[in-house]
Order: C-alpha cells, then structure tokens, then sequence
C-alpha cells in the first residue's frame, strides 16, 4: 500500500510520516519511506545518521532501468516522470526497494529512500520536480501488495498537482494544525483531488485541547480521522534528542494505530491506478513532454498492458 502525507509547510507533516513508518516497523511490517520533499529533513527524524544516495541524481540510470526492452520507449531521453510501463518494461517487487542500492536502512529497520536536494548546479535554472519524478516513476512501476507499505513524505501545499504523483497513492493523509492556513490546504488538496477518486483523511497535529479538536472537525467534517495532541516526546524528536516510540503519550500512540486501521482498510484499486497513469503521461506529453524530448509520448502507451498483479512474477533485474 502506498500512503503520502502532504500539508502545509510547517505543518508536521514529516515528523508524522517518521512516525508512522515507525510504527509500521516496530510492528514487523516491511516498510520503505521516500523522501519526496524539497527540504530533505526525513532521514534525520528517522535517526539516520546520513542522507540516502539521491535519487535524482541518478535519474537516467532509473529510466534505463525501468523501459527495460519496452519497444515503445526507445531510450532515456525519451522517457519522462509520467512515462507509464507497458510490456517489457522492467516492473519492480516490494523487495527491489527494500534492497534498493540508493536507500539505507534506519535505526528502525526501514528502508529510506530520498529524491535528493537542490545542487548548485540547480539553483536559478531548474524545479525540483525533475528530481521528484524519480518518485513517480518508481511508483509507476511498482508492484505491491497487501501488507507492504510505501510512506511518502510529500513536498509542502499543493506542489504535487504538478503532474500525476497525487494519483499513485492508496490513501493520502493530510497533516492540518488547527488553524485557518492549515485547514485552508486541505481544502485545496480536497478540492483538486475530488475529481479524480483520491482517498483522503486529515490528521490534526499540534492539538492542545478540546478546542482545537472541535475547529478541526467544523472544518474537515468527516474527513477528519484522527489527531496528534501536542507532545513533549515529539518535540525531543524534533530537538535531536533520544526518542523512542514507547516515550510517546497513549493518546499520540493510539492515533498511529488509527491510521494503520484506515490504510490497511483501504482497496488497491489497479484499474483506476493504470487508468490515471495513462490519463496524465498524456497530459504532460501533449503539455510539453512531446516539444522537451522530441518524440511522440503518446505513443508510449502500451493498450495491451493490464496494471497490476498480474505481472507480480516479472523479473526486475538489477538497477
């Protein structure tokens, strides 16, 4: 199951995907987590002592690897963060990003996988949804099953809708403080989302009483799921000082497992999955992916192709 946390900037949004991609662990569940953020703060929340290998760094050796012998994609320039797989295409197991040589594992046993920062070469002459694309296109070529778990630390607001990244999960939290700016990007990811079946919950954070808790469900109604109350343990994580799951308080403990429940609930819905990928690598391709590479990008799509687990037993290869 793959889930994204996306919120406000500030909102805690990677303190609780840390969290519950800690929690999954400590409850012997196989867990990768991808920093997909423009501030690349996951692996430090995490315990890790360095940043994972950057994905965007290595985007063209991740084309390659995933067109495979795909007839359709004739090389890496030709193959953008939208491309979808079809058959040849190098389809990738849970396990290949478990062991993933750009990754490294935490403290916890997770898996950590991150897009990378801006260089100095980046500054002034690119956007980092370039790196962010890595992101999609592993997403697109994955196949995974109950019981696996992708958590997704997304970049802040609304910056996701920028192609077709906000489609590729199976639930996405949005972290929402009790206030107007933070209710206020909810209801932007709520309304851009609508139109295309994205499952949605919101988690407050930063709660401090009854109060907030009522604010937060006058705005998100039913969408609101759980909440985090303002917790000493969280702020020593955040300050870099020693954290342990169990030095959290029962209430914050408690609304982990409430977000677990609501995840392993939800149903893998492969026919919308491969419907959205093919609705928006079109988009893009016709936007601009056909004027930047030179080719025809719609004809990447393979009508042939069936998503899903179906194509399980497909070798990966190595990367």
């Amino acid at each position: 199951m793959r889930v994204a946390f996306v919120g406000k900037g500030g909102s805690g949004k990677t303190t609780m995907s840390a969290l519950f991609a800690r929690h999954l662990a400590s409850q012997g569940a196989p867990v990768v987590a991808i920093d997909a953020d423009i501030n690349q703060h996951l692996a430090l929340v995490l315990g890790a002592d360095r940043q994972p290998e950057p994905l965007g760094a290595h985007l063209t050796e991740i084309k390659n690897h995933l067109r495979g012998g795909n007839p359709l994609i004739p090389s890496a320039d030709a193959m953008v963060k939208t491309t979808p797989p079809g058959r040849g295409s190098t389809l990738l197991r849970f396990d290949d990003l478990t062991s993933h040589p750009l990754g490294l594992t935490t403290p916890d046993g997770l898996r950590l996988l991150a897009t990378g920062p801006f260089g100095d070469d980046d500054l002034g002459v690119a956007c980092y949804h370039s790196k962010v694309g890595a992101v999609e296109l592993l997403l697109n070529h994955l196949v995974d099953g109950p019981g696996e778990y992708v958590v997704v630390d997304m970049t802040a607001g609304a910056d996701s809708f920028a192609s077709g990244l906000f489609t590729r999960f199976d639930l996405t939290f949005v972290v929402a403080e009790p206030t107007l700016q933070g209710v206020g990007v909810y209801r932007q990811y709520r309304d851009h989302s609508a139109p295309y079946d994205v499952a949605l919950a919101v988690v407050g954070n930063k709660v401090h009483g009854p109060a907030d808790v009522d604010f937060l469900r006058e705005h998100a109604g039913d969408d609101l799921l759980t909440w985090v109350e303002h917790s000493a343990a969280v702020r020593a994580l955040e300050q870099g000082r020693p954290f342990a799951l169990g030095d959290l308080e029962p209430a914050n403990a408690d609304a982990l497992t409430v977000l677990r429940k609501a995840v392993d609930q939800q149903e893998k819905d492969w026919q919308r999955f491969g419907r959205q990928t093919v609705e928006f690598h079109l988009r893009n391709a016709r936007a601009w992916g056909n004027a930047k590479t030179g080719h025809d990008l719609t004809r990447q799509v393979d009508h042939g192709f069936v998503f899903g687990p179906r194509h399980a037993t497909v070798p990966a290869g190595d990367l």
